[in-house]
């Protein structure tokens, strides 16, 4: 019987297979960094249903208030806290104090239960961060968190991942700032940033730190 195919056909099968899974390989990796950096993945850009509409437009924006007037431990410690009940009441046992909207507010305060606020900027546990030290070294809030004062419903501006962590810690003149500068929305340098930003990081004493246990404890 004569040969149907000829010799070469066995080199082209083996080449199609493997080029075939080198198609597939590199199209699921294509897929999954796609996928790890949409938003479905990080969470970015996703505004999270709180127990209460609370507005930094409104807060921040309109009326000014400083982001450590709430988040007063962001100096002192590892952890922005969220504001106990009490701060609310400040203001709101003087003003709005018969709003439907913030009857959750009075319940807390009444039943001294604290209100199930719902996370935005959650890091996994085996990331290790320190507010006070970022804040220190010249941060800004905006850095990382975005333009808060135009966020009605509060949302994570940025991925969170870790090359992007990176990108700061190798390149820190290009985005700190003055310390009293921190809590400022829409900062705008005085003169170039990347000359500001390297006297800063004589000034402030910032190394670029790079190492694993920098960020996993």
């Amino acid at each position: 019987m004569a040969q149907i195919f000829p010799q070469s056909a066995n080199t082209l099968s083996k080449v199609s297979i493997i080029v075939t899974l080198v198609v597939v390989a590199g199209l699921g990796g294509a897929v999954f960094e796609l996928g790890a950096d949409s938003s479905y993945a990080t969470n970015q850009g996703i505004a999270r249903t709180q127990p209460i509409p609370f507005s930094h437009t409104h807060h921040v924006g309109s009326m000014g208030i400083d982001c450590r007037y709430c988040h007063s431990t962001v100096e002192t410690s590892a952890y922005a806290n969220i504001p106990p009940t009490k701060t609310c009441m400040n203001c709101h046992s003087q003003i709005w104090v018969n709003s439907p909207t913030l009857e959750p507010v009075r319940a807390s305060y009444r039943t001294d239960q604290s209100i199930p606020w719902v996370k935005v900027h959650d890091l996994p546990d085996f990331v290790y961060f320190n507010h006070s030290i970022h804040v220190k070294k010249g941060v800004g809030c905006e850095t990382c968190h975005g333009r808060v004062d135009q966020m009605s419903l509060m949302s994570q501006k940025n991925n969170l991942e870790m090359r992007w962590c990176l990108d700061c810690h190798r390149h820190p003149e290009q985005y700190v700032r003055p310390r009293k500068y921190v809590t400022t929305m829409g900062y705008v340098p005085d003169g170039d940033q990347e000359e500001i930003g390297r006297k800063l990081v004589q000034e402030y004493h910032i190394q670029k730190l790079e190492t694993c246990y920098t960020c996993h404890r």
